[in-house]
């Protein structure tokens, strides 16, 4: 059964979805003529509320440009990407930029943390921009989630990489968005910092029905989804639901060598 998409959407072209993000027909394409690169051909793909999905693939495959589209970051040379139930390709850049502002959470490889700022300060930034007060309560429930809360008032260079990505976790959960996106998320960090990054995003999964996609290099961490997607040449070749690091690496190995995992 189909619900409608949350109150509150942006003006543009809308629909009815359980899905958190999707892709229909995606295709993109950089440069042209002899310089041009098709990242993307013709992609499609759902990905459901309340779940944690992981994008991987080889180099090159275009994971990070799937992810960057579907967050509205890079836009479509053909096809359609939407948000909720919000038509994202074609939206105004003032449209736009308040869809990721206000329903979308982000975390990047590079924690991106002002540096003259706290931690708390960091966290609510995105909030403070848009004129717009946390809830204390919620604001606690998310600085314990990840741990924090003896650390709000040191700034970046106080604390470790693993906690200025934690930092980075909580600022893109504070404006409770239907979706976060995050690219390589522990590609900085330690074994122990990257898998207490993805510890949490595994609990706001479970315990705050929050909905996570990320793209990773590392089987390890894609088993932390509940279902991942593989790409080879731009196009969606596999899925694991339920993933263990094992079966992830020996569907990497055979996309690696060419073989489609299917």
């Amino acid at each position: 059964m189909c619900r409608q998409a949350p109150a509150g959407r942006l003006d543009g072209v809308t629909t009815t979805t359980e899905s958190a993000a999707r892709a229909e027909s995606v295709w993109k394409v950089y440069g042209s003529a002899a310089a041009e690169v098709t990242a993307l051909r013709g992609v499609d793909v759902a990905l459901d509320r309340g779940r944690f999905t992981a994008i991987m693939g080889p180099s090159g495959s275009g994971k990070s440009t799937l992810l960057h589209c579907l967050a509205g970051l890079d836009a479509v040379s053909r096809g359609a990407v939407y948000v909720g139930g919000t038509r994202v390709t074609g939206l105004r850049d003032a449209e736009l930029t308040r869809l990721r502002r206000e329903r979308i959470g982000f975390v990047f490889q590079q924690f991106n943390l002002l540096p003259t700022l706290t931690a708390q300060e960091n966290i609510g930034l995105p909030l403070a921009i848009a004129g717009r007060r946390p809830d204390p309560a919620w604001f606690g429930t998310v600085v314990d989630a990840v741990g924090l809360r003896d650390r709000l008032g040191h700034r970046p260079a106080q604390l470790s990489g693993g906690q200025q990505q934690r930092v980075a976790c909580a600022r893109a959960l504070l404006g409770k968005p239907e979706v976060i996106f995050a690219d390589e998320p522990t590609g900085n960090l330690d074994s122990r910092s990257g898998a207490g990054v993805l510890a949490f995003l595994r609990r706001s999964v479970d315990e705050l029905g929050q909905t996570v996609v990320m793209v990773t290099h590392d089987p390890t961490a894609a088993a932390h989804a509940d279902r991942v997607i593989f790409l080879a040449d731009g196009q969606i070749v596999d899925e694991l639901a339920a993933p263990t690091a094992d079966a992830v690496l020996d569907t990497m190995k055979r996309l690696d060598t060419g073989g489609v995992a299917r």
